[in-house]
């Protein structure tokens, strides 16, 4: 027996998403979400960084 057909949905409203913008509905939504990642909207969980260190690892 096989699963019925499913339709991914677009993480910002829900949609259906749309071949050309996967895994988002539209050009909209990936703005919007690449909006949040950029003005810290999303944060990935974790202890805070030292503000000490640049991105090698080195001390300024």
């Amino acid at each position: 027996m096989s699963r019925p057909a499913t339709r991914n949905r677009c993480p910002v409203c829900s949609a259906a998403t749309a071949a050309a913008h996967a895994p988002f509905c539209s050009q909209g939504c990936r703005d919007r979400d690449l909006l949040q990642w950029l003005g810290e909207g999303y944060k990935i969980p974790g202890p805070a960084a030292d503000p000490g260190l640049d991105s090698a690892g080195d001390r300024d």
